[in-house]
């Protein structure tokens, strides 16, 4: 118990106030009551003395004794003061006596009646049952009382609690708060406290859906909570929707136009209100929240969407973004996006002397994009040394990947080396700078060991390739279908089948089912080697199965999944492709031109198409028409290396005695791919026509050890 000196001082402090003081305080209750601790009057000094002694129906009983407060004012002002001295268990008790549920209907009527009287209703209409003061009090102690059970954990009863409050005032309100409502006292801040805790409360309590529902509720009804309040509500409502996980079903506007967008799952709800939240802090409506345009990045970047997230950053006022953080951030977009040339020019920018030459992270991917371009791989070797020259903040790792790009650089950049010996000297380079990055991450960078074993296998060194590729396997665990199809490839190069279709069978069972499609054309392939081709066509409509049940599943996100359908795309018509050379190896024409048909639909200007057509018809005899074909698909393709055999073998038959035009056919073809033993193998057929008999055993014995070594398909 507190001393007397004590209680003297309090109220000497507090001569001045009286009851209707008192009232005016009461009247200012919420949360910022809550926050500044309110002395009780004089004449409630032995209220004071009875609270501290725990005798808490007393004090009770004496403040209502004054004929100034009810039952439930009596009640919540007690527990208020109890919640604020930190007594969060007496203030439950407290709080306890208060009969919501009674309640309920005398603050309805309440509220409505005094609504009635601000929208200019006649006010001989019979008084309110209660007084506003009453009612914001008796809001304030179911506040103060979730509040409490929040400090105890029991998160869910609180979470009823509050509830409550919203529940009475929007069935009060039904087309939400009038613009003037609690402009007189403090209710309102009661009301907007109670709307910020609830979805808080339910995400404390694992009851995603409710929180999810909550925080619409507090966005789409009209609580007046001003421009801040609702922008921290939008935030938090976009970062739960984006980084929890929950999946809730679309909102339901009930002022939404025909034409209105409304999101259909968690990501894009969570992007239209960073969208918002934008427009809000570009139009200077709030301050600038550099976070908000963050998760409005990953949440694009998550749904595909590159080119929207370009477009943010393009629309972005000046100032907020340097120039040269522009043009990196935007160069990333467009390469998520497939735009790979656009990126680069946005690096060239970048990475020019007037601005930013040295950025590490802009060399890094400029290399890795000249690197995937054949004719920019020059520049990719350029790129990438530029890296290693920059010695700041250089970490073992950094170099290694700078090591790593400028071997995939040198590996592309070979293929277009005019000599031999030009061409095996960079291969050299490449294996050089591939291994010297392996050494500097101790083979723990998957990137880097698969590049490795990848310029292996390429130069068909393919016991050591061998090695790498199960290396990155267990540095990915399994789980990437890339070093599956690779090890595949190696052991068909070692010609090894049935071990690569064990493998094969065993990324199939590991593998996702929709990353199965490149695993089952691979397998399809490898029985074909064998001379099992019925059970080749079995593996190939398994394949297209997967294919349009896939379509069929992800048919309404084209947007989300515009790179991912590109590629599936390409790989169903290649499959079609395969199905047509399987059909006319075995005669069956209706099948093969039911294919052909098929691949037309999917790629009508693919050069791959255009040989398949032509092979059938060489198939069947008609050398003319099947040189039309070839002629076509050089002209969509002039480095379409099938196509260039092909033309080759089609103007020896029809021309047998000038051999000049195939051996230019050739030789082109072998130019762009020397490790091609079809080719190798036909000029020498050509040679021996002649009697250039040295020329001719050259190139069957080139011919011969590359088909020793080649895979089923290409290992890139």
């Amino acid at each position: 118990m507190r001393s007397n000196r004590s209680t003297n001082k309090l109220q000497k402090r507090n001569a001045s106030w009286t009851f209707p003081s008192m009232r005016q305080c009461l009247c200012y209750g919420g949360e910022a009551s809550v926050k500044k601790k309110l002395p009780l009057p004089e004449p409630l000094g032995e209220v004071q003395q009875r609270l501290d002694a725990g005798d808490i129906e007393e004090a009770e009983a004496s403040l209502r004794g004054n004929g100034a407060l009810n039952y439930e004012e009596a009640r919540a002002l007690l527990g208020r003061y109890e919640y604020q001295k930190g007594n969060v268990e007496a203030a439950l008790h407290v709080f306890g006596g208060i009969d919501i549920t009674s309640l309920s209907p005398k603050i309805k009527l309440t509220l409505a009646r005094i609504g009635d009287c601000r929208r200019g209703h006649s006010q001989n209409d019979p008084a309110p049952p209660m007084s506003m003061r009453a009612v914001s009090l008796v809001f304030e102690a179911m506040f103060l009382k979730a509040k409490s059970l929040q400090s105890l954990g029991k998160f869910e009863e609180a979470a009823q609690s509050c509830k409550v409050i919203l529940d009475i005032v929007e069935s009060s309100f039904p087309d939400g708060l009038p613009e003037n409502f609690g402009t007189d006292s403090k209710l309102q801040e009661t009301l907007i406290g109670a709307v910020e805790l609830l979805p808080d409360l339910w995400k404390r309590s694992d009851r995603p859906n409710e929180a999810i529902l909550a925080y619409r509720r507090a966005l789409l009804y009209c609580w007046n909570l001003g421009v801040e309040t609702a922008a921290r509500i939008q935030k938090e409502f976009g970062i739960y929707l984006l980084y929890s996980g929950a999946e809730a079903s679309p909102p339901s506007l009930r002022s939404q136009m025909d034409t209105s967008f409304v999101p259909k799952n968690s990501i894009e709800e969570a992007i239209l209100l960073f969208m918002v939240l934008l427009r809000k802090m570009t139009s200077r409506v709030i301050e600038w929240d550099t976070s908000i345009v963050d998760h409005l990045s990953f949440a694009l970047t998550m749904c595909g969407q590159a080119e929207a997230l370009a477009q943010v950053i393009e629309a972005l006022p000046p100032g907020i973004i340097e120039r040269k953080e522009m043009y990196y951030s935007l160069s990333l977009c467009y390469q998520l996006d497939g735009d790979s040339l656009s990126a680069l020019n946005l690096l060239k920018k970048l990475l020019h002397h007037s601005e930013d030459p040295n950025h590490l992270p802009g060399l890094l991917i400029a290399s890795k994009i000249c690197s995937e371009l054949a004719t920019f791989a020059e520049e990719g070797i350029s790129y990438a040394r530029r890296a290693l020259e920059i010695k700041e903040d250089a970490c073992r790792d950094t170099v290694g990947l700078s090591n790593c790009l400028l071997g995939v650089s040198l590996s592309e950049y070979a293929k277009s080396a005019i000599s031999e010996s030009e061409r095996f000297i960079r291969q050299s380079e490449a294996i050089q700078a591939l291994e010297h990055a392996s050494n500097l991450t101790n083979l723990r960078d998957p990137k880097v060991v698969y590049h490795l074993s990848l310029q292996l296998a390429e130069q068909r060194k393919l016991d050591a390739a061998l090695y790498y590729a199960k290396q990155f396997l267990k540095l990915e665990g399994g789980t990437n279908h890339k070093g599956w199809l690779l090890l595949a490839r190696i052991l068909s190069g070692q010609k090894r089948f049935i071990d690569a279709e064990t493998i094969i069978d065993v990324a199939v069972d590991q593998t996702g089912r929709w990353d199965q499609g490149a695993l089952l054309r691979t397998k399809a392939k490898l029985q074909v080697a064998q001379g099992h081709l019925k059970k080749a066509v079995e593996t190939y409509t398994q394949f297209l199965g997967i294919l349009q049940a896939k379509s069929k599943t992800f048919g309404s996100k084209k947007e989300l999944y515009k790179s991912l359908r590109n590629d599936d795309k390409q790989l169903e018509l290649e499959t079609w492709l395969d199905l047509v050379s399987t059909y006319i190896t075995l005669s069956k024409w209706d099948d093969a031109q039911a294919c052909l048909f098929k691949a037309k639909e999917i790629g009508p200007s693919s050069a791959s198409t255009w040989h398949a057509i032509g092979s059938f018809h060489e198939a069947k005899g008609l050398f003319k028409e099947a040189l039309d074909a070839f002629t076509m698909a050089l002209d969509i393709d002039p480095t379409h290396v099938p196509s260039l055999i092909s033309s080759a073998l089609v103007h020896r038959r029809l021309n047998s005695k000038d051999s000049s035009v195939a051996r230019s056919y050739l030789m082109n073809a072998l130019k762009l791919d020397m490790m091609n033993h079809v080719a190798w193998y036909n000029l020498g057929l050509l040679y021996k026509s002649e009697d250039a008999l040295f020329e001719a055993a050259d190139c069957f014995e080139a011919a011969a050890s590359l088909e020793e070594t080649a895979p089923v398909e290409p290992f890139r």
